[in-house]
């Protein structure tokens, strides 16, 4: 069976993780997602299985009003567009205005101009969480000034971006949250580790975007504490994972089973060995 590994058999972490999901269920907090087409289902699916509720909506004519009636903005730069990106900016403002925590996934940033200063313009706004992989938050902190301009391996180590993680959680007083084969989360001095998770699970597209939702919703019912939140939501979909790749022949099937098993979580999982 599956283990809810780095926080197994730690009865403090494993059994908030647990209350932090069941607060989620209890809650179903509808989660405003202005993402890309390519991620749209996977998202919806995984806050749906979560518990929550997802509402792709990013027409800027309704943002005002439906960010009021959301609990969290997830807000995704996959697919950009000029009216994309004026309506994200619309619904970060509303956000903040409301006190509603909102959370930034900015794909591909350094990659061109445009989305560059796109994300440049988002994370001035000030994301309760910003989450990337490793090459998204070195490029974002790179393209901020703070480090000097350098190329970018897609495939640099998370732990190799804690440095700038941690500088640009503090240049954009956000909880910066980098995934990959371990997953770090910091709010510029502390750090929380999770290693959670397959490797299977990177052969299924949109993967990250679903867990930046998946913040999002635990951000929603935990607002004063983001940092706590996205390491909950990122060690239960990669327990998910886990727990579906026992079932699963590829990355179709497994994506079938990690939703069912993130669906189907219970306390069990989290008990101390």
């Amino acid at each position: 069976m599956a283990s809810f590994r780095e926080f197994r058999g730690n009865d403090g972490f494993g059994g908030e993780a647990w209350k932090a999901l069941c607060r989620v269920r209890e809650s179903a907090p509808l989660i405003q997602c202005i993402t890309n087409f390519v991620s749209m289902d996977i998202m919806a699916n995984t806050l749906l299985a979560a518990g929550a509720s997802p509402a792709m909506v990013h027409a800027v004519e309704e943002i005002a009003e439906f960010t009021a009636l959301s609990n969290a903005l997830c807000v995704n730069v996959g697919t950009l567009s000029a009216e994309w990106v004026f309506a994200m900016k619309v619904a970060a403002y509303r956000a903040n205005e409301l006190n509603k925590p909102w959370v930034l996934d900015p794909v591909g940033v350094g990659d061109t101009k445009f989305r560059t200063e796109s994300c440049l313009e988002l994370i001035a706004l000030r994301p309760a969480v910003i989450r990337g992989n490793a090459s998204d938050i070195v490029a974002a902190i790179r393209a901020s000034s703070a480090l000097p301009p350098k190329g970018v391996d897609g495939t640099i180590p998370a732990i190799d971006a804690l440095e700038a993680a941690k500088e640009l959680a503090r240049v954009s007083q956000s909880i910066v949250a980098v995934t990959g084969v371990v997953d770090l989360v910091t709010d510029g001095k502390r750090v929380l580790g999770v290693s959670n998770g397959v490797a299977l699970m990177q052969q299924i597209t949109a993967t990250g975007c679903a867990v930046t939702a998946l913040i999002a919703a635990f951000v929603a019912v935990h607002p004063a504490h983001s940092l706590e939140a996205a390491a909950f939501a990122l060690a239960l979909f990669g327990l998910a994972g886990e727990i579906g790749m026992e079932k699963s022949n590829g990355p179709g099937s497994l994506r079938v089973h990690l939703l069912d098993a993130l669906h189907s979580l219970d306390e069990v999982f989290f008990q101390p060995d």
